[in-house]
């Protein structure tokens, strides 16, 4: 195999390979990414055996031909090597060995059979549609602030991507909760998604999803089935398993009866409790919201550092309230409203809140409350 290509594109395509790879590897082919030349077009495939991504590139192809290589060495080399240089690949298949060379530098790599390397067995999907790269961008950007991170309950480890009810109709919808705060995300339904089944995406493949999802003309390829799901562009394919779990009826911790309503700036609100919450002793960054006629005290006591306060312009018109929170949950809501305003619903000190952006019901946040 012998290839040559610019800088930036090669780049491009072996970061996105080498941020799957795991980097505690006990299968030394797991490392490596995958490099398959034929035609006019390179293959880059990483795996972690949950996640593949494959990135296709055009190259100038001098010699057809397929091995692996370190990819996380390979990203560093490359990144190292001046904008703009052309970089020409070689594998001697016999000596085991990959040059890479670019100008004046060149370096030598260990390279392991490509027949040793797992390819992601391709599996039937049951659902096939195409949805705009910002539908999906909104949808697991919104939704992944609340992924949980305790492995005991893996189910939570992820975004559940499925198809709902909401009061225009059928949604695409995410859903993340760790137990102690909610984000539910609806998007228009794209044609042909309407029978597919719910998924919960982990998190590793939203993070890994989110850096296809940067062009707003783009429409990607999703397919879903009950153990996988893969997200296609021309030049990358994502494929990944799924959590084999159940996700909790997550309708039953969205609170209805909810009629204490406040309305204040979004921005305004997210520095105010950035302000106060600098006082706070990091185990339980409890703020106290003391809510009267439209005006809201944030507070917080820590009686080891000091205690701070800010008093804040609201909309407000119900009896006064008193109820504490974990400031970084606030603080992750209130980053997420893309709306000058947030509303928040109350119900008792003890009850979870709701949090909307301004009347927008396509984004909905629950956060349960602290004893403060």
């Amino acid at each position: 195999m012998k290839i040559s290509m610019e800088r930036g594109a090669l780049l491009k395509a072996v970061s996105q390979a080498q941020s799957v790879v795991e980097r505690r590897n006990t299968i030394p082919i797991l490392a490596n990414v995958l490099i398959e030349a034929e035609g006019g077009t390179v293959q880059f495939r990483a795996t972690d055996l949950d996640i593949e991504v494959v990135d296709k590139t055009i190259a100038q192809v001098e010699r057809a031909g397929a091995t692996t290589v370190s990819a996380v060495t390979l990203h560093e080399i490359v990144r190292k090597l001046p904008d703009g240089a052309l970089v020409t690949l070689t594998d001697d298949g016999a000596a085991g060995r990959l040059s890479v060379e670019a100008g004046r530098s060149s370096f030598s790599l260990a390279t392991l059979p490509k027949e040793d390397f797992p390819v992601m067995a391709s599996s039937e999907y049951a659902s096939n549609f195409s949805a705009p790269a910002p539908l999906l961008r909104r949808l697991f950007d919104k939704a992944k602030f609340a992924i949980s991170t305790e492995e005991t309950r893996y189910y939570l480890n992820g975004v559940y991507m499925h198809v709902s009810e909401a009061d225009g109709g059928r949604v695409l919808r995410c859903v993340a909760t760790d137990g102690h705060r909610l984000a539910r995300i609806d998007g228009d339904l794209p044609d042909g998604a309407e029978n597919m089944p719910g998924v919960i995406v982990p998190r590793k493949t939203v993070g890994e999803l989110r850096k296809l999802l940067d062009d707003d003309d783009l429409n990607v390829a999703v397919s879903v089935s009950e153990t996988k799901i893969r997200f296609a562009t021309p030049e990358i394919t994502l494929t990944s398993k799924v959590i084999d779990g159940t996700f909790p009826d997550y309708t039953r911790v969205i609170p209805a009866g909810n009629t204490r309503r406040m309305e204040v700036g979004a921005a305004e609100f997210a520095s105010a409790v950035d302000r106060v919450a600098t006082v706070s002793s990091e185990r339980s960054r409890a703020v106290k919201l003391a809510l009267g006629e439209d005006r809201l005290i944030l507070s917080v006591n820590a009686p080891d550092s000091g205690a701070a306060e800010e008093e804040l312009a609201v909309a407000y018109g119900d009896e006064p309230l008193e109820i504490g929170f974990n400031a970084k949950y606030l603080l992750e809501i209130a980053s997420q409203v893309d709306r000058e305003n947030a509303v928040f619903l109350f119900n008792t000190s003890g009850d979870p809140t709701l949090v909307r952006e301004g009347n927008d019901t396509t984004a909905v946040y629950v956060v349960m409350p602290m004893r403060v």
